[in-house]
């Protein structure tokens, strides 16, 4: 039987919650996972991490959880909850649901920009892009209105002074047709001195990235990824968008959650360049889905994601591939924010060349995670890598609350995973 979540606050319930099964178990897939003991963890690590992923899930706004957690690159902890559709804030009781497997891909949101991070840096590997350039060195005619000092680094690390493009650059028919895409991207101007200040480029970045990779491969970022790293390792997913006939496998969207109102509202406008409940439905969009969003469209699986990020966890090396040198994956991991907040997002992650960093006391990740690397993904998409615990890991969600009074669950877990997983010995550092 589904009922809805009671409210656990003291506000009217003004929250857009899912059905919730009374015994969640019915809801559940388990994948394929290792004793946890064998890799040095305790016995009933999965356990833990379980009850913890049913508190997140028991709040109701994400109609679908997935979590994946390897350990020395063996998964240990591979789960799914809820419905992959049918069983959003507005369906009934009565419509058709599908439920989430951990074999279930999710539109990734903002944790695209980990994985497009590292095709850049790839390429950096190659000697084919210099993180120092300009981005004017190789699309030539970007370097125009203030934009010509510019560099790769800056873009990557959200300090360009270009966090934005207009509303109408981002529909995906300007986004499909890359000669209109480079006009609408060279046509803007820094909003602030380049490499002063750091303000988080949701969706600019993405794009001038790809750009930049297409001009010095001959072959679109999509492309890239899939011959480089997704193709050699065998992933299934992992990509920009999905073809048409992937689409139904697709986790569902939902807008969840508290309705942001001004200004609230008014600054996630300007942050993501549309509205809130446009930002959640080009995620269901068969049009979004088919174009390369560099910064937002990555369809993954925890597991997949997992995977991706144990590659640089292990330096840079899966499965006899490598993809690129230790060296090159510590140059991308040099802290390039200061004691400051964010001008776009308020608060401040801290950021290495794209990936956000872990830290010494306030991360993403936990305490005590200073070598811990990934990227968070809109609302409440997370994937990382620590080498100082031999940890990577991904979780995924489908909805998409901005606030809730429960997000301190989801929060919870992310800090969890990393309190119950011990570190290793200096000796055993991939890199």
């Amino acid at each position: 039987m589904l009922t809805r979540v009671r409210n656990l606050s003291k506000l009217p319930d003004l929250l857009h919650r899912s059905w919730i099964p009374e015994d969640v178990e019915s809801v559940a897939t388990v994948g394929a996972e290792a004793d946890p003991a064998e890799l040095g963890l305790p016995a009933d690590y999965a356990d833990r991490i379980w009850r913890r992923m049913v508190l997140v899930y028991r709040s109701g706004v994400h109609p679908a959880v997935q979590v994946c957690v390897r350990r020395h690159g063996v998964v240990v902890f591979d789960r799914a909850l809820g419905h992959a559709r049918g069983n959003g804030p507005d369906d009934s009781q009565e419509t058709a649901k599908v439920l989430a497997t951990p074999s279930t891909p999710f539109v990734t949101y903002s944790a695209s920009k980990g994985v497009t991070a590292f095709v850049v840096h790839l390429l950096v590997d190659r000697g084919l892009i210099d993180l120092h350039a300009p981005v004017s060195r190789y699309i030539p005619e970007y370097g125009c209105h203030g934009k010509e000092s510019i560099t790769i680094g800056q873009v990557l690390a959200h300090r360009s002074g270009v966090a934005n493009l207009p509303r109408e650059a981002l529909t995906a028919e300007a986004v499909a047709d890359r000669e209109l895409l480079v006009r609408n991207l060279c046509a803007v101007r820094p909003s602030m001195p380049p490499g002063r200040f750091q303000s988080y480029h949701a969706l600019s970045g993405g794009f001038i990235l790809g750009e930049v990779v297409h001009r010095v491969t001959g072959k679109d970022i999509r492309t890239v990824l899939h011959e480089e790293i997704l193709g050699p390792l065998g992933f299934r997913w992992t990509n920009y968008g999905a073809a048409p006939p992937d689409i139904p496998a697709l986790a569902r969207n939902y807008r969840t959650g508290i309705t942001p109102l001004p200004p609230l509202s008014l600054a996630m406008d300007r942050l993501l360049g549309v509205s809130f409940a446009e930002a959640v439905e080009t995620g269901n969009d068969p049009a979004y889905l088919g174009i390369i969003a560099p910064a937002a469209n990555v369809i993954s699986t925890a597991n997949e994601l997992s995977r991706f990020y144990d590659i640089f966890r292990r330096g840079g090396e899966l499965d006899g591939v490598r993809v690129m040198r230790p060296e090159t994956i510590a140059a991308a991991l040099v802290p390039q924010s200061r004691i400051e907040p964010d001008l776009a997002l308020g608060m401040n992650f801290g950021f290495g060349y794209g990936p956000m960093l872990g830290g010494r006391v306030v991360s993403l990740y936990g305490p005590d995670t200073r070598r811990a690397f990934g990227h968070l993904g809109f609302t409440n998409n997370a994937a990382w890598a620590d080498p100082e615990r031999a940890l990577s890991c991904a979780v995924l969600t489908s909805g998409k609350p901005v606030l809730y009074p429960e997000l301190i669950r989801w929060i919870g877990l992310l800090y969890g995973i990393t309190a119950e997983t011990p570190k290793v010995a200096e000796t055993d550092l991939a890199f």
